[in-house]
């Protein structure tokens, strides 16, 4: 849930910025981080990883899920957790194939 615009309308009412990030348990700097348009470093590390995790999938024509991705990219010197890379792919929409039985 995006809870920024509400943050930009309280401020623009004259409202007090800290007061709203501390309802809203968000820290002033990622708000400020917001407002000038910039990406978290994980964000941009969240990027690359999925770049990466659809041409292995792709590269092993869509039958690899997260263990095999994940010993891929471990074997490439990538270290991620399975779960976040399980966590990716589930965000870009693909999925291994399961063998028949």
């Amino acid at each position: 849930m995006n809870v920024y615009p509400f943050i930009e309308a309280e401020q623009a009412g004259k409202h007090n910025v800290k007061r709203a990030c501390e309802l809203l348990k968000v820290s002033r700097s990622a708000y400020y981080q917001h407002a000038r348009g910039e990406q978290s470093a994980r964000d941009r590390v969240d990027a690359q990883l999925s770049e990466q995790i659809i041409a292995v999938h792709a590269a092993s024509n869509g039958t690899y899920g997260a263990p095999r991705i994940h010993a891929e990219l471990a074997a490439a010197g990538l270290r991620h957790g399975r779960k976040r890379i399980a966590r990716r792919m589930r965000d870009a929409g693909i999925r291994g194939k399961s063998p028949r039985r």
